[in-house]
């Protein structure tokens, strides 16, 4: 009798196992129709939000290039702005080389003068030493009239 009483609820348990496959595959029969009902519902959205993000997408990639355009505007007018200055700042320097040589040039021939003015005054001052000592000569020749005459 053990073995009768064991096999029944075997048969129930299959029974029940049987009828639980069997919900479960309704359920899973009646997710597949919500779902294609909500795939056609999703399909539509997604379209219609693609088509959207499409619109979004466009409107994105023209601010981009207005951004991009902007940009190299602004690059290009830093660029020129940058070769005027240094055109303007070479050809300042090349005219500041200019006049320093020009002034150096002035400053050496002031110096190259001024260096043959003082050759010539310290030969003047040697040749009147020299000239001098001659009329120590003759001072002391005069110097009795000298007293005399005194």
């Amino acid at each position: 009798m053990e073995s009768n009483q064991t096999l029944v609820p075997e048969k129930e348990e299959k029974n029940q196992l049987n009828s639980d496959d069997n919900r479960a595959e309704q359920d899973g029969e009646e997710e597949q129709q919500q779902r294609g009902e909500c795939g056609d519902h999703e399909n539509a959205e997604s379209q219609t939000s693609s088509s959207l993000n499409g619109k979004e997408i466009l409107k994105a990639i023209e601010v981009v290039e207005r951004d991009s355009m902007a940009i190299a505007h602004s690059y290009t007018s830093l660029f020129a702005s940058l070769r005027s200055t240094l055109s303007e700042v070479t050809s300042t320097s090349v005219d500041h080389m200019i006049c320093f040589g020009d002034a150096a040039g002035r400053v050496q021939e002031c110096a190259l003068d001024a260096a043959t003015k003082g050759n010539r005054y310290i030969n003047s001052c040697l040749r009147l030493n020299e000239e001098m000592k001659g009329i120590d000569n003759l001072a002391t020749q005069l110097y009795p009239f000298h007293v005399i005459m005194v």
